[in-house]
């Protein structure tokens, strides 16, 4: 940039300007004092008039756009108004006329300095910080407005922000280092791209964030509100902001846990959107049937069971049908081995399932199922596997301590026990049975 080339032509105002010069440095006396004090003068002038100006922009004219974004049904105006961005636009009003009065600073204003090249260089970057500010803000304000989108659909695009307000700033801070240099942008950047690697050095984690925020906005792996886990870093809870750089995540004790945004690209983590989204919360929990607790039903059991409401189709059903087998395949029912019988736990399971489905607590439009899993050494295991209505989580886990208080309290009207490990005090009391 040539200082020549910068200097603007002011026509009547320098004119008026010299002419202060010329009077004051006349009325003062003595040649020196004089001089000076019309320089003073003019200083003073200057300052004046961009202050004065700034003031009126900031009293006046922002004050009518506010008064216009109020009006108005748009939120775009408003988040401008409230990123301060209108304000920020306001200070150019002085750079310019500081810009334009730079000319009046020119030889012989201070004998051996370039006064005037020197304040358009100085007011110049100050423009291109005031520029950028206000870009910044008005891309504050866009993601305002993308953050009242609906959360379900909307992905986070702070990342992006945070990266395209990275690039602003380098790209201003160049501008700037140009302006009061006078060099040529470019040979800036040339110069710049020596220090590549120490840049990229510099500036791991936001190129990192930025290239993880791009996946993460395309894949939408994250949301503000999403609840996820992440066990290597302590992470449970619901996330509250995604920014170029980081992921904020409140956790269920309340508080706050910060992990890298390319961890989410990098590593594994678990999102129970899908579960937020679908029309239940899964519920799978077992208990532990004592083996030795399993049988054949005997008859005096299948009336009993018979006079249980839930079961009462069940037991009709199933002996129609165990009968017809027995019959077809002419079973001799005198041995309990023989031909096909009602168990206790399969009539267990059976009343499981219809209580289930009766329940106003379950989904019934959703996998409803009581399965055996493989014995172990701790019992044969009974699972539900339902899905909830309610997937509040205080609802939630009450509606499964409800299910299994009924479930450990009903077991025993069907024979079965559950097994449990020996306590301190049974063993005491076999200990002191064998004492004895």
């Amino acid at each position: 940039m040539n200082g020549a080339n910068l200097k603007p032509s002011v026509g009547a105002a320098a004119e008026w300007v010299a002419g202060l010069h010329d009077w004051v440095e006349n009325v003062l006396p003595g040649d020196r004092f004089g001089d000076w004090s019309a320089k003073l003068v003019v200083v003073v002038a200057t300052a004046a008039v961009a202050c004065l100006a700034h003031f009126v922009t900031l009293r006046l004219t922002l004050a009518i756009i506010r008064k216009m974004a109020a009006r108005t049904r748009t939120q775009w105006d408003d988040r401008l108004v409230e990123r301060r961005v209108f304000d920020r636009l306001a200070w150019l009003v002085p750079a310019v006329i500081v810009y334009l009065a730079a000319p009046v600073f020119a030889e012989p204003f201070i004998s051996g300095l370039a006064v005037d090249e020197a304040l358009m260089k100085l007011t110049t970057a100050w423009m291109v910080l005031v520029v950028i500010g206000a870009l910044s803000g008005m891309l504050n304000a866009v993601a305002d407005i993308y953050d009242t989108l609906d959360r379900k659909k909307a992905n986070p695009i702070s990342g992006f922000i945070g990266g395209f307000k990275l690039v602003l700033w380098v790209v201003g801070m160049i501008l700037v280092i140009a302006a009061i240099t006078g060099r040529d942008p470019s040979g800036l950047v040339a110069g710049i791209g020596a220090l590549t690697a120490v840049l990229m050095l510099v500036f791991k984690d936001s190129i990192l964030g930025l290239v993880a925020s791009i996946q993460i906005f395309v894949n939408d792996l994250v949301r503000v509100g999403d609840w996820i886990e992440m066990p290597v870093h302590g992470v449970d809870g619901d996330v509250i902001s995604v920014t170029l750089t980081t992921i904020k995540v409140q956790n269920w004790d309340r508080t706050i846990s910060t992990v890298p945004s390319y961890c989410v690209i990098s590593e594994s983590f678990r999102n129970w959107r899908g579960m937020q989204e679908s029309d239940g919360r899964r519920l799978k929990r077992s208990i532990a049937i004592d083996v030795n607790s399993v049988q054949f039903c005997s008859r005096e059991q299948i009336e009993r069971f018979r006079r249980v409401s839930l079961l009462r189709d069940y037991i009709a059903a199933k002996q129609v049908e165990v009968e017809a087998y027995n019959k077809e395949y002419g079973v001799d029912t005198s041995e309990l081995i023989n031909g096909r019988r009602l168990t206790n736990l399969g009539t267990f399971r059976a009343y499981l399932v219809e209580y289930l489905r009766r329940h106003p607590g379950i989904n019934e439009d959703m996998t409803l199922m009581v399965r055996q899993l493989p014995p172990s050494a701790e019992g044969l295991p009974i699972e539900i596997y339902v899905f909830s209505l309610d997937k509040q989580w205080e609802n939630y886990e009450a509606l499964q301590a409800d299910i299994f208080d009924h479930v450990l309290s009903v077991v025993g009207e069907f024979d079965l026990r559950v097994f449990q490990g020996p306590t301190g005090l049974v063993m005491a009391g076999i200990s002191g049975r064998a004492a004895a």
